[in-house]
């Protein structure tokens, strides 16, 4: 299950993030966003986790908790629309 994790700072890296969620179940993946031209992260990433029930845990457990002095956001991702609007006729 892929899972959105949001208000994030800027100084945590993708190992923080991946030892929270190691608490609860195996991580397989994170990716923090980055922006293509600074390097420096958005503030928002995605951390997979192959047993949704786990995954699910983690989202309970961990959602409006404290990692580096900010409450973090946590939900099931939503699938990524390709479509931002900039239909032209």
């Amino acid at each position: 299950m892929n899972i959105y994790v949001g208000n994030l700072s800027y100084s945590t890296n993708e190992d923080d993030i991946s030892a929270l969620f190691s608490k609860i179940g195996e991580v397989d993946s994170v990716r923090i966003i980055t922006d293509r031209d600074t390097g420096r992260s958005k503030g928002f990433g995605f951390v997979e986790m192959a047993n949704s029930d786990q995954a699910k845990a983690a989202i309970d457990k961990l959602n409006e908790t404290e990692l580096d002095g900010r409450n973090l956001t946590v939900n099931e991702a939503k699938p990524k629309n390709n479509d931002r609007g900039n239909s032209r006729y």
